[in-house]
């Protein structure tokens, strides 16, 4: 893909360690990235201390094809690991760092790791301790590198590395859903998939070099490493931020002329509740053209509220670990759109609704297929590929979502998210969306749990603003008042600090089942 953003260069047909040797050349003292220690990175100093540690990791035998998985924070070092693998053709497995041993042992199992790169230890857990008590079970031979807090490294014009080979469309990548529902999900991924990701992405934002992005989300998403794509192809700074504090980060990105703030509806909130509350006239991020991401739905009252306190619109889109970004609202879609949508299909990708067997209509909900060189190449378990891809080859992503006239998708739902009560179905995001326009709530999730009598019942779980509180009669008496069906309205309220979510910012309501009634 080509873009006419001055300063990118094509990305079509080339690998990402094509993209970071050609970066580096083209602009080798611009600066890649900042952390909050004050740490720099220019592209030349990234790709050559890339080649340090591939030189470091090929003296403990990793080569093309090796299987790594990886545990590490958004920090230098996990840019720099991404890019040695990379340079050495390995397939890499970058693990989020909130799984446990469960889920670690599964995927290294799984993934037939070799070897398996942590930190020592990071916000007070001891991720090596847990590679150890993990590596014991295993019936695989597994080497632990803790790299807390320096990578390995080797000179590598004294010890020649491997003439690397390029291979577009080799499986380099193992991205493991958030296993929300179940146990995780291993998408096998190409470089030639993930810039596929990244072209969406770019048509939507047009990246500049003057642009400083907001990496606030763990690095080892699949969203994550999609930046270390587009920050090749246009030589973005990127704002490493290793841990997101509410209080600090938010100052600190502005300080530092952030200009594309991510990732999606819990920071933008974070944000917006930062800028109310400094004095009139303050500007938390004076610098921001866009809040960026996705992952989570967002409140339909939301854009006008980012445009009335920064000035900046809601630059959403909709993906999955298997397709990581399939629509994204482009920077000159009407406000209208910004605000009730999930964008457009981005170039290259085909999108549309089926229900009972047929392809819906315009405006029609059903479960949204997709079609694209970003969607993955299948599962490790290839057993469930059957139920992933349809007869015709679109691949089946649960989502439930409505197409209009023009094109722009609006995600409704899951298909496992649909409350069966007495045979009727209820919509979670209809009951959610409502909820959200209540004055006293900041956050709203909707979840069915088993009932007796009706099979399921509604129940919501709320945080509510600061100084604020609802009570089931006014809950009860707000969404009679919206006019929403009788049989729709929550028959449980449940109100918490913080609703529980996954990195990309969905809401884990496995857990609210488990909670408030046992899992459905």
């Amino acid at each position: 893909m080509t873009s006419h953003i001055a300063g990118t260069i094509e990305t079509e047909g080339k690998t990402l360690w094509q993209l970071i040797s050609e970066r580096a050349l083209v602009t080798p003292d611009k600066r890649m990235a900042l952390d909050e220690r004050g740490r720099t990175m220019t592209y030349g100093e990234y790709k050559n201390w890339c080649e340090r540690v591939a030189a470091g990791l090929s003296q403990k035998g990793i080569t093309e094809n090796t299987n790594v998985s990886w545990i590490l924070p958004s920090k230098f070092e996990s840019l720099v690991l991404t890019g040695a693998l990379s340079r050495l053709g390995a397939i890499q497995n970058p693990i989020l760092p909130i799984y446990r041993n469960r889920e670690v042992t599964f995927i290294t199992t799984q993934s037939t790791c070799k070897v398996l790169i942590v930190p020592n230890v990071f916000r007070g857990f001891d991720y090596l301790k847990m590679a150890q008590e993990v590596v014991a079970t295993l019936d695989q031979d597994v080497e632990i590198i803790a790299v807390d807090p320096d990578l390995p490294e080797a000179d590598p014009d004294a010890m020649g590395l491997p003439t690397y080979r390029a291979d577009l469309d080799a499986i380099r990548w193992l991205f493991y859903s958030s296993g929300t529902t179940a146990d995780p999900k291993g998408a096998k991924h190409s470089d030639n998939s993930m810039s596929a990701a990244n072209d969406g992405m770019q048509w939507s934002m047009e990246v500049g070099p003057d642009d400083k992005a907001a990496v606030v989300f763990p690095i080892t998403h699949v969203g994550g490493l999609v930046w270390l794509f587009n920050a090749m192809q246009t030589g973005v700074e990127l704002l490493m931020v290793e841990t997101f504090d509410p209080a600090a980060t938010p100052k600190w990105l502005g300080e530092n002329g952030v200009t594309c703030a991510g990732a999606g509806t819990v920071f933008w909130l974070t944000y917006l509740n930062a800028q109310r509350q400094l004095p009139t006239g303050e500007r938390l991020l004076p610098n921001v053209r866009i809040f960026n991401g996705g992952g989570a739905p967002k409140p339909k009252t939301l854009n006008a509220e980012m445009m009335e306190a920064f000035g900046a619109p809601l630059i959403g889109g909709w993906g999955l670990t298997e397709a990581p970004i399939n629509t994204m609202i482009h920077v000159d879609d009407p406000d209208e759109k910004k605000a009730l949508t999930d964008g457009r299909p981005c170039p290259g990708v085909t999108l549309r609704t089926v229900i009972d067997g047929r392809v819906c209509a315009p405006g029609e909900e059903g479960e949204l297929r997709v079609k694209g060189r970003q969607v993955c190449q299948g599962y490790l378990d290839s057993a469930l590929d059957a139920d992933a891809f349809d007869e015709d080859g679109w691949f089946r992503t649960g989502d439930l979502g409505v197409i209009d006239a023009e094109g722009f998708v609006s995600i409704t739902g899951r298909l496992k998210d649909i409350i069966i009560r007495k045979g009727e179905n209820i919509s979670a995001k209809e009951i959610e969306d409502l909820l959200f326009a209540h004055p006293a709530i900041a956050d709203a999730a909707v979840i069915g749990l088993p009932d007796e009598k009706s099979g399921e019942r509604a129940c919501a779980v709320v945080v509510c603003k600061q100084d604020s509180t609802i009570s089931f009669a006014d809950m009860v008496s707000f969404l009679k008042s919206a006019q929403l069906s009788l049989h729709k309205i929550p028959e449980q309220l449940e109100i918490v600090t913080a609703l529980p979510r996954n990195p990309s910012g969905k809401v884990l309501k496995k857990d609210l089942r488990a909670t408030y009634g046992g899992a459905s």
